[in-house]
């Protein structure tokens, strides 16, 4: 299936096939659609799959959808906006978040003005901390760091639309149960959640 009829804005399509993809493989097939249509998913999904498209993808359009209501689709968020990102994505290492940083970057090279940081362990805080002081459309993070900007006030997380957990089993393996839940309950209750796991045994599935 062509990822011309899953429904995506052409600025997205065209990054796509920039990266070298025509076909979307089964999980974005399944997954990108109802992500689209607002729905909660959890999704079995292993290395290989196509899984990063399948929620970066929805999450770009639902900040392309955004500005499309301001009638700016050019523009970043308007001063009365929430300066915090739409979309957050937790991830269990800094190496994954990277990779989600850089996919985000690529799929999202036609949408002007977009914003994303990456907030993980192991680097410093400076560059982050201006990351979180300006408007972000897309977070990525690990749990641990995310925590620390929390506690001391400096990430925001109240305009969050979709909270994406990916690797989730991993996340769990790594001990990050009872931060998940703290960061799940600082973002608003109406938002999207889509989970990507390798299996939804144990903890998993009750998350």
């Amino acid at each position: 299936m062509s990822f011309d009829t899953l429904g995506l804005n052409d600025v997205l399509v065209r990054a796509v096939k920039d990266a070298g993809y025509t076909e979307a493989t089964e999980v974005q097939q399944r997954a990108i659609p109802l992500a689209m249509q607002g729905k909660d998913l959890m999704v079995s999904s292993s290395t290989g799959s196509g899984k990063t498209a399948s929620f970066v993808l929805p999450a770009l359009m639902r900040v392309l959808a955004a500005r499309a209501e301001r009638g700016n689709p050019a523009q970043g968020r308007d001063r009365q906006a929430p300066s915090g990102p739409r979309v957050l994505v937790l991830t269990p290492t800094r190496e994954l978040a990277m990779q989600v940083a850089k996919a985000t970057v690529d799929y999202g090279r036609h949408v002007p003005g977009l914003r994303v940081a990456t907030i993980v362990g192991g680097v410093p805080y400076g560059a982050q901390l201006k990351a979180l002081r300006g408007p972000l459309d897309v977070l990525i993070a690990t749990p641990g760091r995310l925590i620390d900007h929390m506690e001391s006030g400096r990430a925001m997380l109240s305009g969050i639309e979709v909270l994406v957990l990916d690797e989730a089993d991993r996340m769990l393996d790594m001990g990050f149960i009872d931060p998940i839940h703290h960061i799940a309950q600082a973002t608003p209750a109406t938002r999207q959640t889509l989970m990507f796991s390798a299996t939804f045994a144990g903890h998993v599935g009750r998350l």
